[in-house]
């Protein structure tokens, strides 16, 4: 059976878009699941905050263009705070953390309304990487520390949290956070 030619609705910048929303939607699912008792947990010598914080950062950092010489690092950030092999004396708050999240979200977002499939082949101004390696890398070190995360939580209470998919529908109303 041949493959069917991909139409402008199905164009690669729109899926990445659509794929990129639902994953974002997962993330926040995800660290809302967190039980106040294990934001400040350790896993691997490092709190459970700090795996979220990390896996934000790099989207922060990485999804658009990670030698953007006009990228401002967060308010909340100081010197390794991103840096899973390093301690942090400074610890984040759910507040901030939920902050930082919209923060990531309203500028991908902004950045997904504008990409073209024309530009994925394109490297950012002075990276080495085209686009679309950079948001696949970063689907990959998302997902990869997601599982951590999800890891975490069903471990200490047993509870699996809720992810989309591909086929499910992202909830607009009232939901449970676990399957």
């Amino acid at each position: 059976m041949a493959d069917r030619v991909v139409g402008r609705e199905t164009a690669l910048a729109g899926i990445i878009k659509d794929q990129t929303s639902r994953a974002l939607w997962e993330v926040k699912n995800v660290i809302d699941c967190v039980p106040d008792e294990l934001w400040n947990k350790e896993y691997a010598k490092m709190p459970c905050w700090k795996h979220i914080y990390h896996m934000l950062h790099s989207l922060d950092l990485w999804f658009v263009n990670p030698r953007d010489k006009e990228y401002r690092e967060p308010e909340i950030h100081e010197k390794d705070l991103n840096n899973l092999d390093v301690i942090s004396v400074k610890q984040l708050t759910r507040e901030e953390i939920n902050h930082y999240y919209e923060e990531i979200n309203c500028k991908i977002t902004d950045y997904l309304l504008k990409l073209t499939d024309d530009q994925l082949t394109c490297m950012p101004r002075d990276c080495e990487y085209n686009r679309f390696t950079l948001v696949l890398a970063q689907f990959r070190h998302l997902h990869t520390h997601m599982g951590m995360v999800m890891g975490f939580i069903i471990a200490d209470t047993g509870l699996w949290p809720r992810v989309l998919g591909l086929e499910n529908p992202v909830p607009t109303e009232g939901y449970s956070k676990y399957f």
